[in-house]
């Protein structure tokens, strides 16, 4: 098993050299003699004490720190450090399969829309199985040129997304793009290359985690491919980055960019709100694991084999009706399938933090917001999609504090989703799930972004995002203390330019800007500084101290930036009757 404790590298100087002028200094690297920490035994500590802390200490308890900005804010500026900017998703296959810009003067129509609107930027996928379609190191970048280059000409900004999965079987995949072809090809001899439920159903729309470090494509890893695209992206996309044209670089880390396992596939049968099956029965994952039990003094024990199929519910199911995960095995496995997400998004995130070293961009990675099952004791949904998350466990902030050290932000999803909107069946908890991710997230010092799970354009899931990206309100004295740094909005299309969508959509935006006047300049109301080196890697056992459960911040009722309510749908079906509104 891969280590999460890892030489110290030395700090890398930055002064007003450019990103693609930095290097790392290998006479500052200092072995750690540390041993592995990985091995799984004794010491995890199962037990978490939960700690319940009074509102005003809550309040208090997270730290203020002003923006790093170019220019300390004035009095007169205070209300932008309220200011949350929002990215438009682009369309899934904005870029074809065959690598060409689809609709180039439709697609520069809409922006101008967006940019009318004060929309601060776009976000868009960048698909590793569309640029290394054609072999190893073959990169093809031209159409992704031609893209960038056209939002920068209508003055938005980008976040853009390293996509190692595939297109299609996931909830809202509208297109198809599989990842390469050569890759798959591997998959044809070596099938355990790909994720596996117990059934021995392959899914491919993502390597498995277990391959991260195998030699099998071409005498590289996984991880390797990772990192040769993600250079290459960054010298054939030097000028943009010069230019500031991107502001987050997402690192796809599982299923639909997600650091996840695919638990959860639609097209292997899964619906909502089945619980998901676990996602660890290729050869990698099965020896890692004997091995972890075996060194834990355990060889005997095996995978859980009464956790049910993709559409059960918890009850009906040992591993979870009948508290299976919460005996010694239980635990055990579920800390190791944890962990294992924990290593993979740490080494890729590494490789991406070596990549985009100096480069003004933030780095994001983006968790999935599984509310269903979330009131259930067992949190069947997210157990299985690796999330170890309990009611007395905090299955999240372990991610955040990994986050951390390589100045990743935490991105998640579901924003717009209220419980009364949910079957009572399913026992979901958006509100309670945001809330406390938010927390913990924040309890880490770690940027928190969102995004909506669902289209919608109403104004019930405008106000609930706007509560979750400020969850108590504007402030106008000082910056606020609970804040989302962005907002990524799905999605661009016709239905959101639709007149009366549009319209709402424009009220929107200036309320998530606190009623400001748009600002082309990100340096007014956040930090814009070179990418730093990440700090030294973190022990698993003080990754897992993040995982004692804490009560989470108080949230408002309601947000104080609203879009309206009912009586303003009313007056919005009289404007429409209107021609010229």
């Amino acid at each position: 098993m891969a280590s999460i404790v890892c030489p110290k590298l030395g700090a890398v100087p930055t002064g007003q050299r450019s990103c693609h002028q930095l290097e790392l200094h290998p006479k500052t690297t200092q072995k750690s003699t540390q041993p592995v920490a990985h091995r799984l035994g004794e010491n995890l500590g199962f037990g978490f004490r939960r700690t319940i802390k009074s509102p005003h200490a809550l309040a208090t308890e997270v730290s203020f720190k002003e923006p790093k900005a170019s220019t300390p804010l004035n009095e007169n500026d205070k209300m932008m450090a309220n200011y949350v900017p929002i990215y438009v998703m682009l369309q899934l296959g904005i870029v074809t399969i065959d690598n060409v810009l689809e609709d180039k003067v439709g697609l520069e129509k809409q922006l101008k829309q967006l940019k009318g609107a004060n929309v601060d930027g776009v976000m868009c996928d960048v698909w590793w199985g569309i640029v290394e379609s054609k072999g190893p190191k073959e990169y093809d970048w031209s159409a992704y040129r031609v893209l960038f280059q056209l939002v920068q000409d209508c003055g938005l900004k980008m976040q853009v997304v390293m996509s190692f999965h595939q297109c299609g079987g996931n909830v809202g995949d509208v297109v198809n793009i599989p990842i390469p072809q050569w890759v798959r090809d591997v998959g044809e001899t070596n099938p355990d290359i790909f994720y596996t439920n117990r059934a021995g159903n392959r899914n491919i729309e993502y390597l498995t985690i277990g391959v991260d470090d195998q030699p099998l494509f071409g005498g590289r890893t996984a991880i390797e491919m990772y990192r040769d695209y993600m250079k290459s992206f960054k010298e054939t996309m030097a000028d943009f980055l010069e230019a500031e044209l991107f502001t987050d670089i997402e690192v796809g880390l599982g299923p639909a960019g997600e650091l996840r396992y695919p638990s959860y596939p639609q097209s292997q049968g899964w619906v909502f709100p089945g619980i998901g099956e676990f996602q660890c029965y290729d050869k990698y994952l099965q020896a890692d694991f004997k091995e972890a039990a075996t060194n834990a003094g355990h060889p005997e024990w095996e995978f859980p084999d009464d956790a049910g199929e993709y559409n059960n519910n918890p009850d009906v199911t040992g591993f979870f009706g009948s508290k299976g995960y919460l005996s010694e095995k239980g635990k055990f496995f579920l800390t190791w399938y944890s962990n294992k997400l924990l290593i993979h998004g740490d080494q890729i995130l590494n490789e991406a933090n070596k990549a985009f070293l100096g480069c003004k961009v933030k780095l994001a990675c983006k968790i999935s917001g599984i509310h269903w099952w979330y009131k259930d004791e067992s949190h069947a949904a997210e157990l299985t999609a690796g999330y170890y998350n309990l009611n007395d466990r905090d299955g999240y902030r372990p991610i955040a504090r990994m986050l951390s050290r390589h100045y990743g932000a935490f991105n998640f999803t579901c924003l717009e989703m209220r419980d009364s909107e949910q079957d009572a069946a399913a026992k979901s908890g958006p509100q309670e799930l945001v809330q406390q991710v938010f927390s913990s997230v924040k309890r880490e010092d770690v940027h928190i972004a969102g995004e909506n799970a669902l289209e919608r354009y109403d104004r019930d899931a405008y106000n609930q995002i706007l509560l979750n990206v400020r969850p108590n309100g504007v402030s106008r004295n000082e910056p606020p203390k609970l804040k989302m740094e962005a907002l990524t909005f799905l999605r661009l299309g016709d239905e959101l330019l639709k007149k009366k969508n549009f319209r709402l959509f424009k009220t929107f935006v200036k309320k998530l800007h606190a009623d400001q006047a748009y600002n082309a300049d990100p340096r007014t109301y956040s930090s814009v500084v070179p990418l730093e080196r990440s700090k030294p890697e973190i022990p698993i056992e003080e990754l897992l101290k993040a995982s004692e459960w804490l009560e989470p911040f108080p949230f408002d009722d309601q947000t104080d930036m609203s879009v309206g309510g009912k009586l303003n749908d009313f007056i919005d079906g009289l404007l429409d009757k209107i021609p010229f509104f």
